[in-house]
């Protein structure tokens, strides 16, 4: 085992995900400017994490993840079924009346991501910071957005320790990539393309319908920008 291959893996899988506790922590600022935070910020943002999410979805879970499967058709299916699974959590939810697709989402990234950082330190150890450093940035405003949420249900101290401690799955998953997925590419493929169906029902069921907002352009704009920060991360991987 090389010690200080698992070390970088922690360290940069927890870097990126103690940005999600700081997305909530400025969040909780809300009273600055309650009025102006709750209609024009909070839409922008919501828009701005939704683009994120489409961003990883089309341009680095779905390609990687049917490539990795080298290219073959049991990618819909997985696809699909991630959709599908996805639904079937969130009514269950619904039903506990507790619905959290920012939450949802954010992990949802936020683990595949993860994964694939420990696989590609494996194999190519030196884009590692560059990645780990565009997970961080895309979990900033997902933090955010999932602050907003889970504040509806839970108390302010005990919303940040939650998020806190998701980013404890983060050095988790990434070991998980190293260690036994860094050889069985069909299955991180998979993995991949499962949450990129599960990203994809949450952006059109819940997160696209709350970004809206009437008689405003900031949001559509977010999105737009998310979309462009994935993009950006994308392009600088590839060394264009």
């Amino acid at each position: 085992m090389d010690i200080d291959a698992v070390l970088k893996i922690v360290l940069l899988t927890g870097a990126a995900g103690i940005c999600i506790p700081i997305g909530g922590f400025v969040a909780s600022f809300e009273r600055v400017h309650s009025q102006w935070l709750e209609k024009e910020l909070r839409h922008f943002i919501i828009a701005f994490g939704g683009g994120i999410l489409l961003g990883a979805v089309t341009i680095v879970l779905v390609p990687k993840g049917i490539e990795n499967m080298n290219q073959s058709l049991w990618s819909i299916p997985v696809l699909v079924s991630g959709g599908l699974v996805f639904f079937y959590i969130e009514r269950l939810l619904g039903v506990h009346k507790n619905e959290s697709p920012q939450l949802m989402g954010m992990i949802l990234d936020y683990v595949p991501e993860a994964i694939a950082l420990g696989g590609l330190i494996a194999l190519n150890p030196e884009t590692g910071p560059l990645l780990a450093l565009l997970i961080g940035m895309q979990n900033l405003p997902e933090g955010f957005n999932a602050y907003r949420e889970l504040k509806q249900h839970n108390q302010h101290g005990h919303v940040i320790s939650k998020m806190t401690a998701i980013v404890l799955l983060g050095p988790v998953a990434g070991l998980l990539g190293y260690w036994f997925l860094s050889e069985n590419q069909s299955l991180l493929g998979a993995i991949m393309l499962f949450a990129s169906g599960g990203i994809l029902y949450l952006i059109f069921q819940d997160i696209a319908p709350q970004s809206r907002l009437e008689k405003h352009w900031a949001p559509p704009l977010g999105a737009v920008l998310g979309f462009c920060l994935a993009l950006t991360g994308h392009l600088l991987m590839t060394g264009y």
